[in-house]
């Protein structure tokens, strides 16, 4: 593909739509820098002394988890193909409570500063290193993609190369997390998630008053055209919207993103005890599932305007199909506040749990043992500026794939299965293993890989639904076998 595909054209946006996105992010960045950068040391940095409200947390947790992945795909896939992508939420929702009840009283009980050093005390140094590698590459490759969604959507709002889109985001991003570290991140998360749930319900009243019809319009033109349907029975088991292999991936998807992946996790690390951390994450269930049921809904909306209008044109990549209705459709200060949320939720950080990794799973431990928290400081605040060096180069090579919202999930299939697999080992039963676990996570994460590529290739069919769960159930028995014999 030509990458002179992303040079966009024209932008209908207007100085009160810029305005409006300025103000927003003008004090998103400093509500970053006001609450952050009193760090003295790493338990600042990465867990801000676990002083957040839970309540915070919990919206901080839902901003991530949505990010701009969310508010450019949900839409196009709901445009695209119908609300059957809920089916994975009803899984996610009960993987919610079982990270609460199950998780999160094991990294409190260890004291965790990342997710990853239980993994250390329970097996050893070897299961905790592979480990946080594992999350290297699913982080950096996710965040990757979500950055190339965000970039996406203002490209197309702004008539511009995706280029210079990604850069900005890079340094918005810089901007308050090298400062303030996790406690700018987690309050900005908050204001994040205000402004896109305000702006999805802006979009969702709009849209119902240019429908014909209105609501009994929309019902009968979305309802005729299977825009609706949720549920998929089947019957390929290769479809990765069959309810049941949607549900199981839901959960063990969910579980394995959320309850394995520090980039989320580090979130509910940050407030003081326990059973905070448990009550945010079981109130995210009630806000993530308020956003996806806000973002399917748009899509379908937007799917009924434009078989209303047909004569209006359509984007070329229709994954693009929200920014260009609001750039093509929607009126002035409207097109701004609908940008202004598509930005919020795209200044997805991953950097601070990326370096709160790097500095604790590998620096500390590996390459200089004695150094002083000063020091350690500084690795941190220069580990941001070049994971977002990374995270950029990441997004302009993804900017080249098409439906990027499974793009995302391919990615996370492929090293989900083997980071569930050894937490739910060490969680579930007594097994000591170590070099075994290692070679667990390695062979699934190689046969997972290998499977994704021949399906991409149309070699061999397997839905990428199953990753996670082949990877998870891998790892345990591998991990459960051969420990006694290789530890």
């Amino acid at each position: 593909m030509n990458f002179q595909h992303w040079i966009i054209g024209r932008s209908n946006l207007t100085w009160p739509d810029f305005l409006i996105l300025g103000l927003l992010v003008l004090t998103m960045i400093a509500l970053g820098n006001l609450l952050g950068g009193r760090e003295k040391n790493t338990q600042d940095f990465f867990l801000a002394r676990r002083k957040i409200p839970g309540w915070v947390a919990c919206l901080s947790f839902v901003a991530a988890e949505v990010s701009a992945l969310t508010i450019i795909s949900v839409p196009a896939t709901a445009y695209m193909e119908n609300w059957e992508y809920a089916q994975f939420f009803v899984g996610s929702a009960l993987a919610r409570f079982t990270i609460a009840y199950l998780f999160i009283p094991a990294f409190y009980a260890y004291n965790c500063t990342t997710i990853y050093e239980f993994l250390k005390h329970r097996f050893g140094p070897m299961t905790q290193y592979t480990g946080t590698i594992f999350f290297f590459i699913t982080r950096l490759l996710g965040s990757g993609v979500r950055l190339t969604a965000a970039s996406l959507a203002v490209a197309v709002l702004l008539g511009w190369n995706i280029t210079p889109a990604i850069i900005i985001f890079t340094l918005i991003g810089i901007a308050y997390t090298i400062y303030g570290g996790i406690r700018a991140v987690v309050w900005t998360g908050l204001f994040q998630a205000t402004v896109f749930i305000l702006g999805g319900l802006v979009a969702i009243g709009y849209l119902q008053l240019h429908i014909q019809g209105g609501w009994a319009g929309f019902l009968h033109v979305a309802g005729a055209a299977g825009k609706l349907k949720v549920w998929d029975w089947g019957p390929s088991w290769n479809d990765p919207n069959l309810i049941w292999l949607a549900l199981l991936n839901g959960y063990f998807g969910s579980m394995a993103a959320f309850g394995t992946d520090h980039e989320l996790m580090q979130r509910l690390l940050t407030v003081e005890t326990r059973g905070e951390s448990q009550k945010s994450m079981v109130w995210t269930t009630l806000w993530s599932g308020l956003v996806l049921g806000i973002y399917l809904m748009i899509g379908a909306c937007i799917y009924v305007f434009y078989a209303q209008n047909p004569s209006l044109p359509l984007p070329q990549k229709l994954d693009a199909i929200f920014p260009h209705f609001i750039n093509e459709v929607m009126p002035v200060g409207i097109r701004g506040i609908l940008l202004s949320a598509i930005v919020m939720a795209g200044v997805h950080s991953p950097l601070a749990s990326l370096t709160a990794s790097f500095v604790t799973d590998i620096y500390r431990p590996l390459i200089k043992t004695d150094g002083t928290e000063t020091h350690y400081l500084l690795v941190s605040r220069i580990s941001v500026g070049l994971f977002a060096i990374l995270l950029a180069a990441l997004a302009y090579t993804f900017s080249f794939f098409h439906k990027i919202l499974w793009l995302a999930f391919k990615i996370g299939g492929v090293t989900f299965g083997s980071l569930l697999g050894v937490f739910l080992l060490g969680l579930l039963t007594t097994r000591k293993s170590n070099r075994a676990n290692v070679l667990g996570m390695v062979m699934m994460g190689v046969l997972n890989a290998t499977l994704l590529a021949l399906t991409e290739m149309h070699i061999y069919q397997v839905g990428w639904t199953w990753l996670v769960l082949i990877g998870t159930a891998g790892t345990f028995g591998i991990s459960y076998v051969l420990g006694p014999f290789l530890d």
